[in-house]
């Protein structure tokens, strides 16, 4: 999403953690699920770099459910394309019908539907690698037989709706709505370990509107609370890899207290952030709120280009040199910097300088086609819609840097250096592993606590010795307002700190992961 920059994407696949235990405590009321981990395969990373590069099936998936590219009206459009599959390590086990037949799935909050392979799926190989729900060995199913299609980043899939009962642990929701898909096109369901998906986000989400799993439960009366709770074990020493709990929390699974945050938008487990911070000093991106959403679905950490760049920055990742930003800098930093000197608005900056027009609320691309010499076939007075956000990412960059008292020149070659450590587009950046101990923490600002991470826990590192490869925890997604600027605190995030997803009372909470 955002502007597609060309760029060398590092290949990746990360791991999965394969949930095989499933068990309950009767004596208080909870269910819990078990996780155990699957160790890091770098030979997946071939099918990562595959699909990673398919920067037109996001376009198409964002045209799909009618999200336009630069998602600057989307209104009410709940963004479903969001979801990374590639990036996605928790899997469970489930059982739909009677007798039940198991399902391994991920247990995912940035999503709403449940979906299995349906024994119909025939002209799809990843069918013919994962399990099938076969609807007449099942004494409970009930046939609907209406159609649904869902459009992921990294994949799609198609079938119909069926309704049978679903168990999780010890927990059996009856009359559950979920579909079969019966074509999985594309590498990423081939390669992938988990059968199908169940999500834990609201209803609003869900294609068709189907009443999602955890609905059911609390509907049902099958937990004892309107909540459920994620630890994950981010010690790649032990085998165990957390556990899920469907109707509390675990006191075990946390330290201290839990900072609540309001659920501000149902669909996504959405909520209010503040400002970001890079070894401590703000970058002031979001000192005017940015939207954050907890999913358990992405195993990556990802925010607006301009404030991941200067994390690139600050912690050494290798990702793209664009053009258009290091033009605009050239062209246009002393302008931006004398502007910010006689204190100009920040926000008006771009549109002074005539690279944006502004509507009042926010900076919109002036639109400016290329001007083409017919002679000669070349372009000259070139103004891309590129250039109102490279311009926009250079103001925010100068004003941090003028906050912290630097010269003119220093903050000249810094916007130039967060140039060539723009990120890679639906990709990943790579970092030196023997830097790990100098690089920055980077913290997050949530419910007016600073929530920190340091680099062994925002770098993933792939193998090990001299082969071994470190990269950043960080990728970059540009929703701009009124929907953003969003940030997404995948598994990186989630495994540092305790997550508790409270629909009872609205609200996302965090504490120190035990």
């Amino acid at each position: 999403m955002g502007t597609i920059f060309k760029a060398v994407v590092l290949p990746l696949f990360l791991s999965s953690l394969l949930l095989s235990l499933v068990s309950s405590a009767p004596n208080d009321g909870l269910f819990r699920i078990g996780l155990k981990k699957v160790k890091l395969d770098p030979n997946n990373r071939v099918a990562a770099q595959l699909e990673s590069k398919n920067v037109e099936a996001l376009r198409a998936s964002m045209r799909k459910y009618h999200l336009p590219a630069n998602l600057e009206d989307s209104g009410d459009i709940d963004i479903v394309s969001l979801k990374n599959y590639m990036d996605a390590q928790y899997y469970g086990e489930i059982a739909i019908g009677t007798p039940p037949q198991t399902f391994t799935v991920i247990f995912d909050t940035g999503s709403a539907n449940l979906w299995v392979p349906s024994s119909k799926c025939r002209f799809s190989v990843a069918c013919y690698f994962h399990a099938n729900y076969k609807s007449g060995k099942s004494s409970t199913y009930k046939k609907n037989g209406t159609s649904a299609s869902i459009q992921y980043g990294t994949g799609a899939i198609s079938g119909f709706y069926s309704n049978d009962n679903v168990q999780v642990g010890d927990i059996v929701v009856e009359n559950q709505d979920f579909i079969e898909a019966t074509s999985e096109p594309g590498l990423i369901f081939l390669a992938a370990k988990f059968d199908g998906l169940l999500g834990l986000g609201f209803q609003e989400i869900s294609v068709g509107k189907a009443v999602p799993v955890w609905y059911n439960m609390i509907e049902q009366g099958l937990i004892k609370e309107p909540l459920f709770s994620f630890w994950l074990n981010r010690n790649a020493q032990e085998e165990e890899g957390g556990e899920i709990v469907f109707g509390g929390v675990d006191p075990n699974h946390f330290k201290g207290k839990h900072t609540y945050v309001p659920v501000t938008k149902k669909g996504y487990w959405q909520f209010d952030m503040g400002d970001v911070l890079i070894g401590g000093k703000p970058t002031g991106y979001c000192s005017r709120g940015c939207f954050a959403i907890a999913d358990s679905g992405t195993s990556l950490l990802a925010g607006p280009t301009t404030v991941i760049t200067m994390i690139n920055q600050a912690i050494g990742a290798e990702g793209v040199v664009s053009q258009e930003c290091k033009a605009v800098a050239q062209q246009y930093g002393q302008t931006i910097m004398n502007l910010l000197l006689a204190e100009a608005r920040p926000d008006k900056v771009c549109s002074q300088i005539g690279l944006c027009t502004f509507d009042g609320t926010r900076s919109v691309s002036m639109g400016i086609e290329s001007v083409v010499d017919k002679s000669n076939g070349k372009s000259s007075g070139i103004l891309h819609d590129a250039s109102c956000s490279a311009c926009e990412m250079a103001v925010v960059w100068m004003k941090n840097q003028l906050e912290q008292n630097q010269t003119q020149d220093r903050i000249l070659n810094y916007v130039n250096e967060l140039c060539e450590r723009m990120p890679s587009p639906m990709g990943q950046s790579a970092v030196d592993c023997g830097r790990l101990s100098s690089m920055p923490s980077v913290s997050f600002t949530i419910g007016g606590k600073v929530f920190k991470l340091t680099p062994n826990e925002y770098i993933l590192k792939v193998g090990e010795g001299p082969q071994a490869q470190c990269i950043s925890g960080f990728t970059n997604i540009d929703i701009p307002p009124p929907r953003g600027p969003l940030w997404i605190l995948g598994d990186i995030f989630m495994g540092r700190y305790h997550t508790v997803f409270d629909s009872g009372n609205m609200r996302v909470g965090f504490a120190e992961a035990a």
